[in-house]
């Protein structure tokens, strides 16, 4: 699971980060053309759960949460602003349009943990907005964020666990809003929206009571929204099963929420099942009954919405494989034990017509490989030797592995029997960053290059 190091002096000063997504966050954006009824966004963004959810910009009220004088329960969160955007008047842009909209949001908040007053606010949202603040043309933008904002009672190593991560923060001045985080992923060039697909927000959070429909008054449309921005409700969605925020930290500090409100409607368009092939790579070794003597599997990740949604692949054999998903978090896994003839692709299926009747199933070939992993990349300062160890999947065919260094300038081949091979070759002055090994049989792997005296 992703994390982030911060460490804080008077505030917060970020010393480290090791945050990184781990996950296929958003599968596909609306390449346009774009409507000024949008603002000249996109109008939409799927997930790889299958969801795929318009701009949310409609004036739907809640059947659950009554609106009061001046606070009307909107299903969309709209950033009513003062000679910005009026809520009372139609909107229209760019003259009378929100500077920030949303595709989804999800907020939650953990006032107190035990004895300890926390004030945590916390932020998932696909956003959009402008690049110079109000509505205007040719400046949209968009963006995937994660905003955490909260009071450290005491110094100490706070850990933050949320649905899209874990973010670590060292703190040695506590006080008010010690821990002030926001990560905006995905600002490019002004109207261009794939960005926030590489973020780390996604797939969306859902109401575990949704979807909801409501009407809205100023169109009589009636749309369907993943969850209810005027309450707070369980979700699921993480992509790491952490449908929940969750806060430990120094003097026993251990508090947590699993309650979000959910900003998101869903969309009318018909979108076909992501399927995200991950890996597919084979693995044999002399020995076994069958297969001529070989021992063989085949192996096959995916990411794909959950069940009830299906995946599947078809083997080198000709059999058909059915995947298997645990976790509800839309990781599939699925293995064979045919011994495959080189060079082959795989067929993998993924199907989600039962959760979104509209969906058409998706089938992606993906060429089968061997393994290859790097065991060792050293270079001696002193020597001016860089040392290779890389070891392939493929025990029983003769394969060559062969090295390239960061700029792709080639190394050498790598020797010896049996799955293990090595290289040590003069590279001198400049040891490469990063040294890639390649397999005739098409696995690969990059590592960094440790530096040693």
């Amino acid at each position: 699971m992703p994390s982030t190091l911060t460490h804080a002096v008077t505030l917060l000063t970020l010393i480290a980060a090791v945050h990184g997504s781990t996950q296929a966050a958003l599968f596909a954006v609306d390449q346009g053309v774009y409507s000024p009824q949008n603002g000249n966004f996109a109008q939409w963004y799927q997930d790889t759960h299958g969801r795929t959810l318009d701009l949310c910009l409609g004036k739907a009220l809640s059947s659950r949460v009554p609106s009061t004088p001046g606070v009307p329960s909107y299903m969309c969160t709209l950033a009513v602003a003062a000679g910005v955007f009026d809520d009372q008047q139609p909107m229209v842009f760019p003259t009378n349009f929100p500077d920030e909209a949303f595709w989804f949001l999800a907020d939650g908040a953990l006032p107190t943990a035990g004895a300890a007053t926390l004030n945590l606010k916390y932020t998932a949202a696909l956003e959009a907005a402008f690049s110079g603040g109000d509505p205007a043309p040719n400046d949209q933008i968009s963006f995937a964020r994660i905003r955490i904002r909260m009071d450290a009672p005491v110094a100490g190593t706070y850990t933050i666990t949320h649905p899209y991560g874990v973010d670590v923060f060292q703190i040695d001045t506590p006080g008010t809003k010690a821990i002030n985080m926001t990560r905006d992923i995905g600002i490019g060039a002004i109207g261009n929206f794939t960005g926030a697909l590489t973020g780390d927000v996604g797939p969306f959070l859902r109401s575990v009571n949704g979807p909801y429909t409501e009407t809205d008054p100023t169109t009589g449309v009636a749309s369907q929204y993943i969850g209810d921005p005027n309450l707070t409700e369980q979700v699921t969605g993480s992509p790491f099963g952490t449908n929940f925020i969750r806060v430990q930290g120094p003097n026993g500090i251990d508090g947590r929420t699993d309650v979000f409100g959910i900003t998101g409607k869903l969309s009318t368009v018909v979108r076909p099942t992501p399927n995200v092939v991950q890996r597919a790579t084979y693995t044999r070794r002399p020995g076994g009954t069958g297969n001529a003597g070989v021992q063989a599997q085949e192996d096959v990740f995916a990411l794909a919405p959950p069940p009830p949604g299906t995946a599947s692949f078809v083997d080198t054999a000709s059999a058909p494989i059915t995947m298997t998903e645990a976790t509800a978090t839309g990781a599939w896994y699925g293995q064979s034990s045919a011994n495959p003839t080189l060079p082959v692709s795989l067929s993998v299926t993924a199907d989600n017509h039962l959760a979104i009747p509209t969906s058409t199933p998706t089938t992606v070939t993906r060429a089968l490989t061997d393994l290859v992993s790097i065991d060792t990349a050293t270079y001696s300062l002193a020597s001016g030797q860089l040392t290779l160890s890389a070891t392939t999947s493929d025990a029983t065919a003769a394969t060559t592995l062969t090295a390239t260094g960061s700029s792709g300038g080639a190394i050498g081949t790598l020797g010896g029997g049996g799955t293990t091979k090595t290289l040590i070759t003069g590279i001198s002055p400049i040891p490469p960053a990063k040294v890639t090994v390649t397999s005739t049989n098409g696995g690969s792997d990059t590592e960094e290059v440790v530096i040693v005296p």
